[in-house]
């Protein structure tokens, strides 16, 4: 084949198999937010609706996480080639030059040579070693191409893939809103009498005073409970996707040092039951916005708080990787979106999710149940 044609059929068609990593990761979040479009109309007829949304709804955050990385990867190195091809551009003009020639020069004319048979077999030799590395950088400048070409359309067909998966996570959301609101299977351990609940508040200035006194909001006795979760210490997953801020004791960006741990995530990330537990509380409660109070095991709390939209009521016993909640904010736009300005290092995660311990009612360090790293 000749050069200048084996270089213009790679530039055409250069396999699926040769896409950049960038370009792969990037289709496989298409991939990942179009499974998790299959699993919304499928969660419909799912016997446990308010699972199956939690899990289609995961599914669709972590899609959109993989395809803001791999596009922000896929921009960079669709501009880092870009740039690398207009520092070159003379050397490609003498390359596809010498191409064009090799191409046009009838073959019994290229191998004449004025000083005869020698000087013919002498060139013969000469053009036989540079045809290889002509070759070769053929090669290398075709797939710099098709990797730009493979970036660009990816990028260009983003916004309608991104667009769909924005719009199935908020349909999502909705859904499991209405589903959690007709559940009426969960046990309870007790009713809350929201008077008391009214009382408490109003009587108590720190989350120490309203959790001592969680006990007094019952209409009743709260039934007992044998749960245990102490073999899962130190193992148990974060509430929702997100990356470490602050740990116990840290100052904030407020100059306050809290008991707790700060997460970052992104705005209406739900936020899950990390084990089977009972919703001691769920509302409004002093400075801390709403929040959640979960007793996994007796005399355990975790406290959740910086919620705009809590779920579940008061009592009930919920198993593990329910959902308790979504974290505020407003849902980027595709333009956001699809920006290279993010760096990657967790600055789209705009909401903060606060989370506190108390073993019988003292705070513990979260890390200490948690399964945490800095880097989320």
């Amino acid at each position: 084949m000749k050069l200048r044609a084996l270089f213009v059929a790679m530039l055409f068609s250069t396999p699926v198999s040769a896409q950049t990593d960038p370009s792969t990761a990037a289709l496989s979040a298409a991939q990942m937010l179009e499974q998790a479009s299959v699993a919304l109309i499928e969660a419909d007829n799912a016997r446990d609706r308010v699972r199956a949304l939690t899990e289609t709804i995961q599914a669709y955050e972590a899609g959109l996480t993989a395809m803001r990385a791999g596009l922000r990867s896929a921009a960079t190195r669709e501009a880092q080639l870009t740039a690398e091809l207009r520092a070159r551009e003379k050397e490609i003009a003498q390359l596809l030059g010498v191409l064009q020639t090799i191409e046009t020069t009838a073959p019994p004319v290229l191998m004449l040579h004025p000083t005869g048979p020698l000087g013919s077999a002498r060139a013969g030799m000469m053009l036989s070693e540079v045809t290889p590395a002509l070759n070769a950088s053929a090669q290398a400048l075709a797939h710099d191409l098709q990797e730009v070409q493979t970036l660009r359309q990816l990028q260009q067909s983003a916004s309608e893939t991104l667009t769909e998966g924005l719009t199935g996570v908020q349909t999502a959301r909705t859904k499991l809103s209405t589903a959690i609101a007709d559940r009426t299977d969960l046990p309870r351990r007790f009713v809350e009498d929201p008077v008391r609940t009214a009382i408490l508040i109003s009587s108590t200035e720190t989350l120490e005073g309203f959790a001592s006194g969680l006990s007094e909001i019952s209409e009743g006795e709260i039934a007992e409970t044998n749960a245990d979760i102490s073999d899962q210490k130190g193992r148990i997953a974060m509430p929702a996707q997100g990356v470490l801020l602050h740990r116990a004791g840290e100052t904030d960006a407020a100059g306050i040092k809290r008991p707790g741990v700060v997460l970052g995530t992104r705005p209406r990330a739900i936020v899950t039951s990390p084990t089977a537990a009972t919703i001691r509380y769920r509302g409004p409660l002093l400075n801390l916005g709403n929040l959640v109070i979960l007793e996994p095991q007796p005399g355990l709390l975790f406290v959740f708080s910086g919620l705009q939209e809590v779920y579940g009521n008061t009592g009930q016993v919920i198993p593990e990787g329910t959902p308790v909640g979504l974290m505020p904010g407003e849902t980027p736009e595709i333009g956001a979106i699809l920006s290279t300005s993010s760096d990657g290092t967790g600055t789209d995660r705009s909401e903060t999710l606060y989370i506190e311990v108390r073993q019988d009612n003292s705070p513990v360090d979260p890390e200490s149940w948690f399964r945490t790293s800095k880097d989320g």
